[in-house]
């Protein structure tokens, strides 16, 4: 049976339709950067290359400011879609020391290689991206079991 309440058919319409937009806008912001710029639009190779110095500076800047400012815009304009935070701060700094060593490992981010890499049918990326979604899948079961990752 169809729900006739508008709100309900429009929330589930938008729950399909808002993920949609945003993998369009995320895959277009990646390809203008390669083709404008010729850069692949991996977030940690851009903060990368801007701390160890190099060519690009003015686009990494302007990148990093970017993605900074819609994340500050989006908090601002939605608080509920952010939620709280669910765990402990040492527990994110021991996943940002992880996910740092991983892009260091793998030569790159899931921006990098799920975005731009697989776009690119690169064997390396995709690769790259079935160990991250494997590992991922993998510490949310550990973490849940231990009962360390607060929401479930």
């Amino acid at each position: 049976m169809v729900d006739r309440n508008p709100s309900v058919r429009y929330l589930a319409a938008m729950s399909v339709i808002a993920p949609l937009l945003g993998g369009a806008m995320i895959g277009l912001a990646a390809a203008v950067a390669l083709a404008v710029d010729g850069r692949i639009a991996g977030v940690s190779g851009v903060l990368g290359r801007l701390l160890v110095g190099g060519d690009g500076r003015g686009f990494r800047v302007a990148f990093l400011a970017g993605l900074v400012a819609v994340g500050l815009l989006g908090a601002a304009a939605t608080p509920s879609a952010f939620g709280g935070r669910v765990v402990s701060l040492p527990l994110v700094g021991l996943a940002g020391v992880l996910v740092g060593w991983g892009t260091r490992v793998s030569n790159g981010c899931t921006s990098g290689h799920g975005v731009c890499g697989v776009g690119r049918l690169s064997p390396r990326s995709i690769v790259a991206v079935v160990t991250f979604m494997v590992t991922g899948a993998a510490t949310v079961a550990v973490v849940r079991l231990l009962g360390l990752g607060g929401a479930s």
